[in-house]
């Protein structure tokens, strides 16, 4: 039974990077996408990946050296790889799937001031997971707590909603005038200080000098009353210079700056629902039948690739025999090659398949 709230990515050194091994900056996914494991494993060894065809166990320990939160993408995959373009990777992480190796799943979260969002996990596991094994791993993630779930490439369940575009008649318009600064709080609790105590009549020019300040004191949380009180309480009988005591009791009873708050705790979020997603494409087991991850089309259209794979390695093995008869003047048996003829077709089909398919089909009825 998998445990899928402790698992442990495994550190992969680059003392010699590998070009088929991923690259630092290999990018992160976007807001809910991004690999997973889906369960702690032994660390890599070659012999995890043999019972793969050859792209394939190329493939994998690409996706399994990459780290949480990862793109998953198989145009970023095949930016990644050297030898593979995004068409083959689109197919190997269709077979990966079927292998068990690989699932998308989509979770629902709530969270507790009761906000909701679906968010779509790629999970991956280095051991070939039976499609049993994978519908208990999906029945537990349901009532997991993902509070803390935050990592990279990961979906956030605090991201606030955009705001809605405000319509033509809310508008503002395209040349809107500065607001003027008597219109300012700190003007007005200035300004309106003669009303309170004559002897604090502030002249239009002291207002404007003084406004600066009193607006300090209000970005501190002050208020225009605490600005009042400080400035009027305790005069003297005969005030001569307003302005400049004005400027003294604001600068040396300035209100010390705010000091951050306890951090408040993260609203609690769970996951409410879990629907596993085809490995090929956007379509979930409620509304298709899945079976090792993949629904009937996609699982049709591996299997038309496949047959059309074959196709063209066939009539490419051939064309690539009379060309190499044409250099040799005849046929040379593999005895006396040191590569046998079908591994240097297998390798030219895995280097250069889709140009070469593109090839075939134009000399398609040609010798």
């Amino acid at each position: 039974m998998p445990n899928p709230t402790s698992r442990k990515q495994p550190t992969v050194a680059y003392a010699n990077p590998n070009p088929a091994l991923p690259s630092p900056s290999h990018p992160m996914a976007k807001s809910g996408y991004g690999k997973r494991l889906a369960d702690d494993e032994e660390p890599y060894s070659e012999a995890d990946f043999t019972h793969l065809c050859p792209r394939d166990a190329e493939i994998a320990p690409l996706i399994d050296c990459l780290e949480n939160g990862a793109a998953m993408g198989y145009k970023d995959l095949a930016a990644a790889h050297p030898r593979y373009g995004q068409q083959a990777i689109r197919t190997s992480l269709r077979r990966l799937t079927e292998a068990g190796h690989l699932r998308r799943i989509k979770e629902h979260i709530t969270v507790e001031d009761n906000s909701m969002r679906w968010v779509t996990r790629t999970y991956w596991s280095r051991i070939p997971r039976s499609e049993e094994w994978w519908a208990e791993f999906v029945r537990a993630r349901k009532g997991r707590d993902v509070t803390h779930d935050h990592q990279p490439g990961l979906a956030r369940t605090d991201e606030p909603t955009p705001a809605p575009e405000p319509t033509e008649a809310e508008a503002e318009p395209e040349e809107a005038e500065p607001a003027s600064e008597k219109t300012t709080p700190a003007y007005r609790a200035l300004a309106q200080l003669r009303t309170t105590d004559p002897r604090m009549a502030l002249s239009e020019s002291e207002c404007n000098q003084l406004a600066p300040r009193a607006a300090e004191w209000m970005a501190r949380g002050a208020t225009p009353q605490d600005i009042t009180r400080a400035l009027t309480e305790g005069l003297p009988p005969t005030v001569t210079n307003p302005g400049g005591l004005a400027r003294t009791r604001l600068e040396s009873k300035m209100p010390p700056e705010p000091t951050p708050g306890p951090a408040q705790a993260p609203l609690r979020a769970r996951v409410t629902r879990v629907v596993m997603m085809c490995g090929g494409c956007e379509e979930d087991e409620t509304t298709t039948k899945l079976t090792d991850g993949l629904c009937d089309d996609c699982r049709e259209q591996m299997k038309a690739d496949a047959e059309e794979a074959a196709h063209f390695g066939a009539l490419a093995g051939h064309l690539f025999r009379k060309k190499r008869e044409r250099q040799t003047g005849g046929p040379v048996p593999d005895t006396f090659r040191s590569v046998p003829m079908q591994v240097q077709v297998d390798r030219l089909m895995d280097l250069h398949g889709a140009r070469i398919a593109a090839h075939v089909r134009s000399t398609r009825g040609m010798e």
